[in-house]
């Protein structure tokens, strides 16, 4: 056999093993709202999900191979898109990246890197010709989420699939004294879930993306001039459709590498994921908004003051509680001294 039809083979075989897209354009940058690319809603998948994460910070590359390979690793995932944000990257990097996900990456699921045509946030919401499933899971590059969780919350979206459904909340709030609309964090109740991990129907893309006049033209163009809120945007949207508000699931282990309010030292899964010293670690949640913790906030609020004026309306609802994994007697005993559980 030649050598040609040896390295085709030798490809081939590659492929099969590790079923991973290289590097593509986003195929959706002429016009994502094409009527013609919508798919018929009966015949998307409604035992997978699709994943799209949002890249942008060189920095936290070795994180986002490890989400990205963690999630095309379980049966209910049906595609994985890293989308690429950040103009800027050298091709070479994104080159590389693809190709070590295809050497981490065991799972059935495909994983493609998608370079976007701009920075803007409004394009993590896209509806993209290759989503094939009914539901789709938008979340960033620095939370990682134990695979138990993530199956959990899967379950509990296919029991609500017209509901939002997510691992962080947050809530908007009137200030009575300053006579507007704030974004906080309550203790009992909470109105709007994060793109860190937020679970909904692929069709709320289209409605996002596609639909909804000059209002909603001008809101996207409030994300792009804020850098921010197309979470809450999102929240508006679906709450809009459903009159409900999200539901904030219980996970039994998720670390969020980019909250702020991690501490410098380096653990286990910091060597595991590559992270070499403080310095690294504090790349990896400095490139994060919420970093800027007050401005971010403020920010936030002004974004949900535009909405709510734009919209001539909130329609933000209120939830209350959490779904868990698991059901426990709540009764208490004495045990040893000590009152528990009585089930444990």
């Amino acid at each position: 056999m030649s050598s040609p039809a040896i390295a085709i083979i030798f490809l081939l075989s590659l492929l099969e093993l590790h079923p991973v897209l290289v590097l593509s354009r986003d195929t959706n940058s002429a016009d994502p709202c094409d009527s013609t690319m919508k798919r018929d809603p009966r015949t998307l998948r409604p035992d997978q999900i699709t994943v799209l994460i949002n890249g942008y910070s060189e920095s936290r590359i070795p994180l986002l191979q490890s989400i990205s390979a963690t999630y095309s690793a379980s049966p209910l995932v049906s595609t994985v898109l890293v989308l690429w944000g950040n103009p800027s990257t050298p091709h070479h990097v994104l080159t590389q990246l693809a190709h070590n996900l295809s050497i981490s990456s065991f799972g059935s699921a495909s994983i493609s890197v998608v370079r976007q045509p701009s920075s803007s946030l409004n394009a993590r919401f896209l509806p993209r010709a290759s989503i094939g499933t009914r539901a789709v899971l938008i979340c960033d590059d620095d939370v990682e989420v134990d695979p138990k969780s993530f199956e959990f919350a899967v379950r509990i979206w296919a029991s609500n699939p017209d509901r939002m459904i997510g691992f962080f909340a947050r809530s908007h709030d009137l200030d009575l004294s300053r006579k507007e609309w704030i974004y906080t964090v309550h203790p009992d109740r909470y109105s709007i879930i994060l793109t860190k991990f937020m679970i909904l129907k692929s069709d709320y893309l289209h409605k996002y993306s596609c639909q909804g006049g000059p209002q909603m033209i001008e809101l996207r163009r409030t994300v792009d001039e804020m850098c921010n809120c197309e979470d809450i945007l999102m929240n508006f949207v679906v709450a809009d459709a459903t009159n409900a508000g999200p539901i904030l699931v219980a996970a039994e282990r998720v670390r969020d590498y980019g909250d702020a309010r991690n501490d410098n030292h380096i653990d286990g899964d910091d060597k595991r994921l590559g992270l070499k010293g403080v310095e690294s670690k504090k790349g990896v949640k400095d490139v994060g908004l919420s970093s800027r913790r007050r401005e971010h906030r403020k920010r936030r609020g002004q974004c949900i003051r535009k909405f709510h004026k734009v919209l001539g309306k909130m329609p933000l609802r209120y939830s209350y509680g959490k779904v868990v994994n698991s059901v426990g007697e709540q009764g208490l005993c004495q045990k040893g001294g000590k009152l528990v559980f009585c089930d444990h």
